[in-house]
Order: structure tokens, then C-alpha cells, then sequence
């Protein structure tokens, strides 16, 4: 699904305009961002769990050639569904 079938998608469920669907999915993508920004974790209860992890510096290998090389320490998003979620998958 892409972001435009997702607003098309939220405008018929909540009964909203195209233009204020997509204005609320980006408010509630923002608010997942200044979330995990913060505080590093973003609960919603049902639907699953966002985190912000520490990636630690590490070296790795350009696979072309096999030469080593160094790759920066980062923070990077990962996200743990929740029960809910996944019973509605299965």
C-alpha cells in the first residue's frame, strides 16, 4: 500500500477530505518522529511499539571488492507489533 492509498484509504473510513486525511497521517508520521526523538519510544497499545536503537560503530566489508571499512555509529528506528496486530495477520 502506498501513502496515497493509504489517505484514500483513511478518507473513507473517517469520512474526511483526501487533503485532511493526508494532512493527518503526516501529523501522525511527525508524531512518531519528534517521539522517538525525545523519548525513544512510541507506544500504541494494540498496534505495536516504535523504538529508537543505538547502532554502535562497527567495520564491514565492501562486498565488490572486500575491502574493510568503518561504519559511523547511528540511531535507527525499529518497531515490535503488537498482539493485536499480529492475531489479525494470522
Amino acid at each position: 500500500m502506498t501513502k496515497t492509498e493509504l489517505v484514500d484509504f483513511i478518507a473513507e473510513e473517517a469520512d474526511l477530505t483526501k487533503a485532511d486525511a493526508a494532512r493527518a497521517l503526516d501529523a501522525v508520521v511527525k508524531g512518531i518522529t519528534e517521539g522517538l526523538k525525545k523519548e525513544g519510544k512510541v507506544t500504541l497499545v494494540g498496534f505495536g511499539t516504535f523504538s529508537a536503537k543505538k547502532r554502535e560503530a562497527r567495520e564491514g566489508r565492501n562486498p565488490q571488492t572486500g575491502e574493510t571499512v568503518k561504519i559511523a555509529a547511528r540511531i535507527a528506528p525499529g518497531f515490535k507489533a503488537g498482539n493485536k496486530l499480529k492475531d489479525a495477520l494470522n
